[in-house]
């Protein structure tokens, strides 16, 4: 199956989803904390005294503590919380503080074959001349053609690392193509498709939640002309989150002001909310969001205060629970610690978080046989325990035997940059004609590709949208051949359904 891999803009590494929380300050004691632990402070000493004097194999007491003690003690709380020694630490700070570098270019990995589908305008890649349909034989004579997938994504992940010399086979030249490529920092939006599904009716999908993300959503919808919209449909789907501030942004785009966001709860008593501003103007045409259990954390909150609050019809899938406010503490020698200090909670009181392992919350669960349920604000019933449940349950398309051949094949993708060197430019309004479908029936058949009568009348429909998906890809970029996807997509179609219907 067709894996898309931004081969220069670089995936983004999020050590945790949700920002940095400050510790609420510890509930007053009757006794001195360090005398109520003293009695286990001397059994742990005296325990690691014996390893170290009497074990078979000697063990350094670094590894022993920083590899052993802390890390069994810390898998007492939740799988998120989590210990760095000094060198991870350090790493840790500097992954944080590293920018992305990349090519600029956007690729169709397949078994052995990499097709560039873009290049973004003043790129490496799009300088250097690389053009759609171009295909990457090797990098630093790292042949492609015997790798698979993972190892071809793996591959050009290291490659955005240094200078790479790329060899590239171009349509209707014989000899390859050489090309030194220098990563250089690549600006890759959170906000990175927007379009009309139908007059009236608008798309935006949004990858990640990051600094500018609420900006980048604002400018989308004006795009859009809101006045002029009737509905959007909003695409959360494999969103993992990111700058919690950045969905609350969000959200008070659509919710009106002084409205609940959000709760946060911990061990200490107090509470932190966040509601609309008082000075918010939100948009008021109809909305849906799509999601699925890739959607997490900033968007599960994003997505939950929605649908608490009657503004938006969820689509899709349940989202994958992660709700949980992360503290990182520097500790003692250059160690650090990333701990759970609290959870997040929808408006209508739903806990995002999933129940941890050895948690209270995972044992009050345990403890039901269902799960529990809250009123909207309308009085709908809505079902908590972890993530966001859709409002319309639909699944992604499933592709059948004859199209998971074809896609893993590549042949669209070959055939589609065939079509192009004799078809440029190519009109707005292409469409793939019964007779394009007959040619292409040819090129399968010549390559032992012979769906019976009865199975080609029954692809007929998903083969003109996923020829002209690639034909369109080619000739205008990524983000036109999403378009074309999005009319075949069941759940942007059930999306778009809601908001028509509303």
């Amino acid at each position: 199956m067709k894996i898309l891999c931004l081969f220069a803009l670089a995936a983004s590494l999020a050590v945790a989803q949700t920002p940095p929380a400050q510790a609420s300050p510890p509930t007053p004691q009757t006794e001195d904390p360090a005398h109520e632990l003293d009695p286990y402070l001397k059994q742990f000493v005296n325990v690691l005294s014996a390893v170290d004097a009497n074990s078979a194999d000697p063990v350094p007491t670094e590894r022993t503590v920083y590899a052993g003690a802390i890390p069994s003690m810390l898998r007492q709380l939740d799988p998120h919380t989590q210990f760095f020694d000094p060198g991870q630490f350090q790493q840790l700070k500097q992954m944080q503080d590293s920018e992305q570098k990349g090519f600029g270019s956007v690729v169709s990995v397949l078994p052995g074959q990499v097709i560039f589908l873009q290049t973004l305008p003043g790129t490496p890649s799009n300088k250097a001349g690389i053009q759609a349909g171009d295909e990457l034989i090797a990098i630093n004579n790292y042949a492609i053609q015997s790798l698979e997938p993972n190892q071809i994504v793996e591959l050009l992940t290291e490659a955005r690392q240094q200078k790479i010399t790329a060899f590239i086979r171009r349509q209707g030249f014989s000899r390859l193509f050489q090309f030194t490529l220098t990563p250089e920092l690549v600006d890759s939006p959170s906000v990175d498709r927007t379009f009309l599904l139908k007059p009236g009716y608008g798309y935006i999908r949004v990858a990640s939640w990051d600094l500018h993300t609420a900006k980048e959503l604002h400018d989308a919808i004006e795009k859009l002309s809101p006045d002029k919209l009737k509905g959007l449909v909003l695409d959360l789907r494999n969103n993992p989150g990111g700058v919690v501030k950045a969905s609350l942004d969000g959200a008070s785009m659509f919710l009106e002001p002084g409205q609940r966001i959000l709760t946060a709860r911990g061990r200490s008593k107090e509470v932190d909310s966040a509601d609309v501003p008082r000075n918010a103007q939100p948009y008021h045409f109809a909305l849906s969001i799509i999601v699925n259990e890739k959607t997490a954390s900033a968007s599960e909150i994003f997505s939950g205060a929605m649908q608490d609050h009657d503004r938006a019809t969820i689509v899709g899938e349940p989202t994958y629970g992660k709700g949980l406010v992360q503290s990182v503490m520097p500790l003692s020698s250059g160690a650090g610690l990333a701990i759970t200090t609290a959870f997040y909670y929808t408006p209508s009181g739903r806990t995002i978080q999933k129940p941890l392992r050895n948690s209270a919350l995972s044992e009050t669960f345990a403890e039901k046989t269902s799960l529990p349920t809250y009123k909207t604000d309308k009085g709908r019933t809505v079902t908590g325990g972890g993530g966001i449940q859709p409002d319309i349950f639909v699944t992604p398309a499933q592709l059948t035997r004859f199209e998971s051949i074809l896609d893993a094949s590549g042949l669209l993708t070959a055939y589609a940059t065939h079509y192009l060197a004799t078809h440029s430019p190519l009109p707005d309004s292409f469409e793939v004609t019964p007779d394009l479908l007959d040619e292409l029936k040819v090129e399968l058949a010549a390559r032992s590709i012979q769906p019976g009568a009865g199975e080609w009348i029954d692809e007929s429909r998903w083969l003109k949208s996923r020829l002209k998906e690639e034909i369109v890809t080619q000739a205008h970029g990524v983000d036109r051949g999403d378009e074309v996807l999005a009319q075949r997509d069941p759940q942007v179609q059930a999306a778009l359904h809601a908001v028509e219907g509303k």
